[in-house]
């Protein structure tokens, strides 16, 4: 079959089976052969590998992962998709289609059946009303995924990369750089989309850390402090703290470990790196103690 990438044969595929795309799944089919090209490159995908793709939609990209995967595994949530997927992937005898919700997915089993048990590679052109639920269940839930090569909202992968003290700076950065590595493959202008959506993409790798780069002895306690910092951020973090219905800590034992951790007393959440989180959520452990 010729390409979806053209956007001639995704019209035809489209008008075949009278489709109409659906607000609630976020539906956005790319129809840029270079950009589906940037997203296998950036995956760094080869025959050893088993793939899961989240949302294929009518099969573009999934028909170049197929080409460069020994495996792909395609997890669509529409049913209105399914018989179309059986055509347009009809040439790739590596691809299993799976009609699922990739949040109700068992990666771990996925992996043991298709994969020996290895770890997993990801590729998806997340819908962007979901990307970030979907992300931080996979990091948070510890599946055997070894990447994840992502398209996201652009404002969604700046906000992954961001540091201390930038606008684009909060929990989602931390939770993301604490579980992974992100990298910004490519940007993607909205004419690369059919329809076309009214905001820029951008396709984010994640190396996923065999380790977190910080050592804390509650990690829930660390995101619960994370979230509550950035939950009103710009109140200082000492009053954040206080006043998170979350944590359970007094003002005095915020003080506490504030002093303890060398932080400054008026100090906000944005100006601390993961580090400094990890110290802070240790010593506010030690308070319970």
């Amino acid at each position: 079959m010729e390409k979806l990438s053209n956007p001639q044969k995704t019209i035809e595929i489209i008008q075949k089976y009278g489709f109409t795309f659906r607000k609630k799944f976020g539906q956005n089919f790319l129809i840029d052969g270079h950009v589906l090209d940037r997203i296998v490159d950036a995956a760094r995908i080869t025959k050893e590998d088993c793939v899961v793709e989240i949302g294929p939609g009518i099969g573009t990209l999934t028909q170049y992962l197929a080409e460069a995967a020994g495996k792909v595994v395609a997890v669509e949530i529409d049913r209105m998709l399914i018989p179309i997927l059986g055509e347009t992937l009809a040439d790739y005898p590596n691809v299993t289609v799976l009609h699922q919700d990739i949040l109700k997915t068992d990666l771990a089993a996925i992996a043991q059946e298709y994969n020996g048990g290895r770890p997993l590679k990801i590729a998806a052109n997340l819908p962007y009303y979901i990307t970030t639920p979907i992300i931080m269940d996979l990091l948070e839930a510890r599946v055997p995924v070894s990447t994840m090569t992502v398209m996201v909202q652009k404002e969604v992968g700046e906000r992954m990369m961001a540091g201390p003290g930038t606008k684009d700076y909060g929990a989602l950065s931390l939770a993301v750089q604490y579980y992974a590595e992100p990298y910004l493959a490519a940007n993607v202008p909205p004419n690369c989309f059919m329809p076309r959506p009214k905001v820029a993409s951008a396709v984010m790798h994640l190396t996923l850390r065999e380790q977190p780069p910080v050592e804390v002895p509650d990690e829930k306690l660390l995101f619960r402090v994370i979230r509550a910092a950035f939950g009103q951020r710009r109140k200082t973090l000492a009053n954040a703290l206080t006043n998170a219905a979350t944590l359970p800590f007094t003002k005095e034992q915020v003080s506490a470990a504030l002093e303890q951790a060398g932080l400054p007393a008026a100090v906000r959440g944005e100006a601390l790196d993961l580090p400094a989180f990890a110290k802070l959520a240790t010593c506010l452990a030690e308070q319970t103690e």
